[in-house]
């Protein structure tokens, strides 16, 4: 028994039906050439026999006496059939049936009565160009289960690197546990509670000198670029310094979400596009910024209106230490200005380059203030209140927002992988929107593609289709772009890349 983490209890506490918060990927097999059995109970049985390794699979919730404080996760035995669910599509069907099948079933909250996970699996694809077999599987996780990296970490448990499965080594076998009373529970949400507490009270005095040390960093930089643009001034046009942390524009993608999704997919060559963004000194997660940011100008550009002010994607940041493969959420947000206001794609480049360099040294001096943990007495009843007053108060229309979408970037494996004997073709990830934001763009490398998933509020960006063609041309636009030089290069690094 196990009670949920702060960030962790606060999907669920958010959670409503224009809202939920599990998390998923659409994935291609393709089956072997003599395959002749039925995927679904393959795929059922190969599960079973890798439960033990899997807790997150293997409990549910149980909510605390009158909902005081965050549930705890406590053991429980999945029903494969529940869990493991077949969909029969038309024959011939593609990647278009199952992009559409998924924004049917994103929104469906998961079952809290049951371990929240759930797979789908999808007959009646067209065959491969070699008349290969394809079948699809479409994955949700709940996010207070897991997160990115966690899910990451998951998968390489259920997948394999070959067609045949490998040998598992079974742990031994454990107590079982009782289901626990409302006493024992009581127990416990207040010996966390105190604990969270302590922690708390103990953390305050480095907080307190990690934030004078920020705000005395913050004034010496403006003074330096004060100074940099006085000397710049009267030899040429000073670049202005990018800030992250104004105020977003108001979009169509700023508003409260209605209960229907619309989601697309789309792959970029992984190799070529690390060619290419080496060239200009950038990092992965730049260049995916970096096209993204070209998608949505092209998309604002032809359906209006296209903001004068830079869009902002807020970007996920794990907070993992190395090696770390807990099964919750260490991850925080941080604020990107994207350039979308820039015509010129040299000078966006530039300045979203200088935005992710000011974002990272941000975030290393903020890691420490942000606690995955705290004390949850009273918390579920303000969370759920609280979303729900703001759903149905539309109040994302009404407020001033800090970011107009959610881009997220996840490392995936570098070989081909492997479920139940079929062959992964593809992994689009399906993540999450929420009131305010209501487009999420998140990206997961694997084998030599980086595959994209975009998830929107079918009502406030029902094109994601036409912004997945987008990307395909901003990449183009990458491709297309001069490298710079090698000297400039260096003095960029330099800089603080």
């Amino acid at each position: 028994m196990q009670q949920l983490a702060g960030v962790d209890a606060a999907f669920l506490h958010l959670e409503m039906p224009q809202m939920p918060m599990h998390v998923g990927a659409l994935h291609l097999f393709e089956l072997p050439t003599d395959y002749a059995g039925n995927y679904l109970d393959d795929l059922r049985a190969h599960i079973a026999g890798r439960l033990a390794l899997l807790p997150p699979l293997r409990r549910r919730l149980e909510t605390m006496p009158l909902n005081l404080a965050n549930p705890v996760w406590v053991d429980a035995k999945p029903d494969l059939e529940k869990h493991i669910v077949c969909i029969s599509l038309p024959a011939g069907s593609g990647l278009a049936a199952l992009e559409q099948q998924v924004a049917l079933l994103h929104p469906q909250l998961l079952d809290r009565g049951l371990p929240l996970w759930k797979f789908f699996v999808f007959e009646g694809l067209a065959p491969g160009p070699q008349g290969q077999r394809h079948v699809g599987v479409y994955t949700q996780l709940h996010h207070a289960a897991v997160d990115g990296k966690a899910a990451v970490a998951l998968a390489g448990v259920i997948l394999d690197l070959g067609a045949n499965p490998r040998a598992i080594k079974l742990p031994k076998r454990q107590a079982r546990h009782t289901e626990p009373g409302q006493s024992e529970l009581l127990r416990l949400a207040l010996t966390q509670e105190w604990q969270q507490l302590v922690q708390l009270v103990r953390a305050l005095p480095s907080t307190a000198g990690t934030l004078t040390a920020m705000a005395l960093q913050k004034a010496v930089d403006t003074a330096a670029e004060t100074l940099s643009g006085w000397r710049a001034s009267g030899t040429k046009k000073a670049s202005p310094a990018v800030n992250n942390f104004g105020l977003a524009p108001h979009t169509r993608l700023n508003q409260s979400l209605s209960a229907e999704r619309s989601f697309s997919t789309v792959s970029l060559p992984l190799a070529e596009l690390n060619e290419i963004r080496r060239r200009h000194g950038a990092s992965l997660n730049d260049a995916l910024l970096f096209i993204c940011a070209g998608a949505l100008r092209r998309l604002f550009a032809k359906h209006g209106p296209l903001p004068r002010k830079s869009l902002v994607a807020a970007v996920p940041a794990s907070m993992r230490a190395s090696g770390d493969d807990q099964a919750n959420t260490q991850a925080t947000m941080t604020l990107v200005s994207l350039g979308t206001h820039l015509a010129r794609p040299a000078r966006r480049l530039a300045h979203l380059l200088a935005a992710s360099r000011a974002m990272k040294n941000q975030l290393g001096q903020v890691k420490s203030l942000m606690p995955a943990d705290y004390p949850s007495l009273g918390i579920p009843w303000l969370l759920q209140a609280g979303a729900l007053l703001y759903g149905r108060a539309q109040l994302a229309e009404r407020l001033p927002c800090l970011a107009n979408l959610v881009i997220s970037n996840v490392p995936g494996s570098p070989s081909p992988l492997y479920l139940a004997g079929a062959r992964m073709l593809c992994n689009y990830p399906a993540s999450i929107v929420v009131h305010g934001l209501a487009l999420n763009i998140t990206v997961q490398t694997y084998a030599d593609s980086l595959d994209i998933g975009l998830m929107a509020c079918a009502r406030a960006l029902p094109e994601t289709a036409e912004l997945a063609s987008f990307i395909e041309a901003a990449f183009e636009e990458f491709r297309g772009l001069p490298g710079v030089k090698t000297g400039a290069r260096a003095a960029g690094k330099a800089g603080g890349s």
